[in-house]
């Protein structure tokens, strides 16, 4: 795989790092750091002045970056891979998706500051535009991943089993975990007048039709070395997979995007969005 580590120097972005060596060995590992250099914007000042005074910061930014990309590279675990430092200035959102874009990267690996569901939507924050924007496979940390053993799968019909089996298929991670394939059905009733007893019935079969979909995942990944279990329940897609997550305590949750990519996802939303929003797990999101 061709890995994308994004660092700003928080603690957050230090856990992604030492979150490498859960994760299978790189093909390449392009380490990134942003400058998001500040404006000089006082009132009567010299165009003359804010120039140098920008000149002054960045170059003291620069410095500082380059001892932070340094600090990460002795911090890396023994054989992830050949190692590229990335030093930009820029707003450091446009700058991960675009280098993503140029490398075809297959993961991007970065820590969030943890901003609110008001704060940012109003502002919006580096983890919820590269989630939005940007290619490949994103793992978002709010904070350590102390191991990685066992992991929540949420998965919805057989298009993200699909996509679910072809992105596990290249192995991301160093030792096999344990995968619990998860579905949420919708408490729904038919369009005709039933009996509680026949609804009943009726949300019964369709969960043993989801959990024998499930368990037909499941072979397919036990095929390639991973131990699995399923469960299905009947939910909202974001509150089943919560209280799976709640019940489970899984190290890491990993998801499809279902397809939907910038301005359409920014508009209608999606679970992935809701579960970066609660955060409380690692979230991996695969498209």
């Amino acid at each position: 795989m061709k890995l994308l580590l994004a660092v700003d120097g928080s603690d957050n972005s230090y856990e992604a790092v030492r979150s490498l060596k859960y994760l299978s060995r790189a093909e390449e590992l392009h380490i990134l750091h942003v400058l998001d250099v500040p404006i000089p914007a006082y009132p009567m000042m010299m165009p003359e002045v804010t120039q140098e005074l920008y000149a002054t910061v960045e170059r003291n930014m620069r410095e500082d970056g380059t001892r932070l990309l340094e600090r990460i590279v002795s911090l890396l675990p023994m054989g992830i891979g050949p190692v590229t430092k990335h030093l930009i200035v820029g707003s450091p959102a446009d700058h991960i998706v675009k280098l993503a874009e140029q490398l075809k990267a297959d993961l991007i690996l970065l820590g969030t500051r943890g901003l609110g569901p008001i704060k940012e939507r109003l502002v919006g924050s580096v983890a919820h535009r590269v989630l939005t924007f940007a290619p490949g496979a994103k793992l978002i940390l709010h904070g350590p991943l102390n191991t990685l053993s066992q992991i929540l799968l949420p998965v919805q019909g057989t298009y993200d089993a699909e996509h679910a089996l072809r992105f596990l298929e290249k192995i991301p991670f160093r030792d096999p975990p344990t995968i619990t394939l998860f579905t949420a059905l919708p408490h729904t009733r038919p369009p005709w007048p039933v009996d509680a007893a026949s609804a009943k019935e009726m949300e019964v079969h369709a969960l043993r039709h989801a959990q024998d979909s499930l368990n037909d995942t499941a072979a397919k990944l036990a095929a390639l070395g991973y131990r699995t279990r399923v469960a299905a329940t009947l939910s909202t897609p974001v509150e089943g997979i919560l209280q799976e997550a709640g019940d489970l305590n899984p190290d890491l949750i990993l998801m499809g995007s279902r397809g939907r990519h910038g301005v359409t996802r920014l508009v209608l939303g999606s679970v992935s969005h809701a579960l970066l929003h609660h955060g409380r797990y690692p979230l991996m999101i695969f498209n």
